[in-house]
């Protein structure tokens, strides 16, 4: 049996000074997104996907942004934790595939390094693409960076 979900993450700009993570990569230059844990919108809506798939709720009631334990969490390390429980409700992840629509930063430099540490810590194989606003709505005028992804599964 095989099954899919789609998962979804939106943040705007955090007022701090945090790092930019994305797909699990740190941007330096770029100022962080506001989220309870590091803000990655990409690794959350691939998860959020799993989790559907799998039939186990989504990012939001296994991973609470009231939970002071996972205030500035790593969202690798939550990625490894959701593909634990998928394994453990008897499913593998055949595949995920997570657009992120941003302006900035670019995608397309660093993206075989969000493919191979998402597909490491997801436990199956994770694609990654880079879309551009083109200047339309809350995120052409720069508010913040969105991800949608979706995620097969195979029972085991």
């Amino acid at each position: 049996m095989m099954r899919i979900g789609q998962g979804y993450d939106a943040h705007g700009w955090a007022e701090d000074d945090r790092p930019l993570v994305i797909g699990g990569v740190t941007f330096t230059d770029k100022r962080g997104l506001d989220g309870h844990s590091d803000g990655d919108v990409v690794t959350h809506a691939i998860m959020d996907a799993m989790l559907s798939a799998a039939g186990l709720g989504d990012i939001g009631q296994t991973f609470p942004d009231t939970s002071e334990e996972l205030d500035g969490a790593n969202s690798l390390q939550l990625l490894r934790e959701t593909a634990e429980m998928i394994r453990d409700a008897g499913w593998v992840l055949v595949n995920a595939d997570c657009t992120v629509v941003t302006d900035t930063p670019q995608i397309a430099p660093v993206k075989k390094q969000m493919e191979a540490g998402l597909s490491d810590a997801a436990g199956g194989v994770v694609t990654v693409c880079g879309k551009r606003t083109e200047g339309i709505g809350a995120l052409g005028r720069g508010e913040g960076v969105v991800a949608l992804a979706v995620a097969l599964l195979e029972q085991k």
